[in-house]
C-alpha cells in the first residue's frame, strides 16, 4: 500500500466520522478493514457483538431463504438472491458461527450440482413453469464466490465448481473470458450476444479467483481481468447487452449487486498488477483510476460522505436504504474498495471526470450527490 491512504482520494477525510457513528456495522468495517484491527481487539469485539444485536441484522438473517425452495427473483441482482443476502452479511463482519441459518443454507448449497460440478439453484423459467435445478454461470460462480467467502474453500466440491469454472473459459469477441453459458438441462441462457463475454459473471468469477492462492487460479488470469477492463476501455464504441457504463454504472445502487464501477473497482482491485509491477500496462493504469474517480465523483458529498442516490427497495430500515441522509456503512464499504487502489492516489486526482466520455449515446456529464446533509 502507498504512504498515501485512500482518504486522499475522497474531497474530505471521513474516517473520525466512522469511527464515531452509531451504526455497528459502520463500525465494524471501519475498524478491521479500513484500520486492520484485529478479531480479538475489544473494540471489534464490542462492534460485531453490537451488529449481532442489531435488529437489522436480525431482520437480514430472518430473509435468508430455504436452498430447496424455489428461488423467485426477478434476477441474480436481486437482493433476495441467497449468495447476495450473504455478501451483505459478511460485509456486516458477520460469520458463519453467528448464526446456525448461515450454516445450513452454505451446507445445502454445498449438496446442488450440476454432472460436471456447477453448483445450481431451484428456480423456475416461466411464472407456470415447474421449478427446476439450473446451473447458469451467473449461478455458479456467484455460490462458490460466497463458499469461498464464508471458509468453505477446502470442500472438494467448492473445489471441482472452481475447476469447472477454469474450464468453462472462452475465446469470446472480446478475448478470454466467461460467456453466457447456457444451462445443459434446458438450454436456457440469459441475455445478450453468444460470441460476447458476459461482464458480470466474469466478475464474479475473478472475484472468487482472488479467494483463493494464486498457484490455484487459472493460468493467465490477468488477461481476463483485461477484458473486463476492456469494456470500459470501449465504452464509446462498443455497449455489452444489458450492461452500460452511463450514469446508472457509475452511481452505486446500495446495496451494490450488479454490475457497475463499484463492483469493477472492488474486483479488479484485488489484481494490482493491472496497474504496477511488470505487467501493468499504462491503459489499465488510467481505467482503474478514471473508473475510482467516477466512483468518488458520483457517489461521495463535499465533505467525503456516501449519501446514497439510489437504494434498494426492502432497506428502509438501513442507513444506505435512505436517500437523504449520509450512511457511514456506505461510506466505509465504499473506503474499502478505493482502498485497494491506494497507490492510484495521485492518478485518481488527476482524472477530470467531466472531460471522459460517457457510454455510447451517453453525455459523461457527472452528477454528485448533493451535500443535503451534514455528517451528523
Amino acid at each position: 500500500m502507498s504512504d498515501v491512504g485512500w482518504q486522499a482520494m475522497l474531497p474530505s477525510d471521513p474516517l473520525p466520522w466512522l469511527l464515531a457513528s452509531a451504526e455497528p456495522a459502520a463500525r465494524w468495517v471501519t475498524l478491521v478493514e479500513l484500520l486492520d484491527q484485529p478479531a480479538g481487539d475489544p473494540g471489534v469485539r464490542a462492534a460485531h457483538e453490537a451488529v449481532l444485536a442489531d435488529e437489522g441484522t436480525r431482520e437480514l438473517l430472518d430473509r435468508l431463504p430455504h436452498w430447496e425452495q424455489p428461488q423467485r427473483i426477478s434476477g441474480h441482482d436481486a437482493p433476495a438472491f441467497a449468495p447476495n443476502l450473504l455478501h451483505l452479511l459478511a460485509d456486516m463482519g458477520v460469520v458463519e458461527d453467528d448464526d446456525a441459518r448461515i450454516r445450513r443454507l452454505l451446507d445445502a448449497m454445498l449438496e446442488h450440482v450440476d454432472d460436471e460440478g456447477r453448483f445450481a439453484t431451484l428456480g423456475t423459467l416461466r411464472a407456470k413453469s415447474e421449478p427446476r435445478w439450473g446451473a447458469l454461470l451467473c449461478d455458479t460462480h456467484a455460490i462458490a464466490d460466497v463458499l469461498l467467502r464464508f471458509g468453505r474453500g477446502q470442500d472438494p466440491r467448492v473445489r471441482r465448481a472452481l475447476a469447472r469454472a477454469a474450464g468453462d473459459l472462452a475465446d469470446t469477441a472480446q478475448g478470454r473470458a466467461w460467456p453466457c453459458r447456457p444451462d445443459d438441462a434446458s438450454g436456457f441462457r440469459g441475455p445478450g450476444r453468444r460470441a460476447d463475454f458476459c461482464p458480470l459473471v466474469t466478475l464474479q468469477a475473478l472475484r472468487a479467483f482472488a479467494r483463493v492462492a494464486e498457484a490455484e487460479r487459472p493460468p493467465r488470469l490477468l488477461e481476463i481481468a483485461r477484458v473486463s477492463l476492456r469494456a470500459w476501455h470501449a465504452r464509446g464504441t462498443e455497449k455489452p447487452y444489458l450492461f452500460g457504463h452511463g450514469i446508472q454504472f457509475k452511481t452505486v445502487k446500495w446495496p451494490p449487486t450488479w454490475y457497475g464501477a463499484y463492483l469493477v473497482v472492488d474486483v479488479l482491485g484485488r489484481y494490482p498488477a493491472l496497474w504496477r509491477g511488470g505487467d501493468s500496462r499504462p491503459e489499465d493504469r488510467r481505467a482503474m483510476a478514471e473508473l475510482a474517480a467516477c466512483l468518488v465523483a458520483y457517489n461521495v458529498s463535499p465533505d467525503g460522505v456516501v449519501i446514497p442516490r439510489s437504494a434498494r427497495q426492502g432497506f428502509g430500515s438501513f442507513s444506505f436504504g435512505q436517500k437523504q441522509l449520509p450512511s457511514a456503512w456506505a461510506t466505509a464499504r465504499l473506503g474499502v474498495a478505493l482502498r485497494r487502489l491506494e497507490d492510484l492516489a495521485g492518478d485518481v486526482a488527476a482524472v477530470d471526470v467531466a472531460t471522459l466520455g460517457s457510454s455510447r449515446g451517453g453525455s459523461g456529464t457527472a452528477v454528485p450527490p448533493r451535500n443535503r446533509a451534514s455528517r451528523g
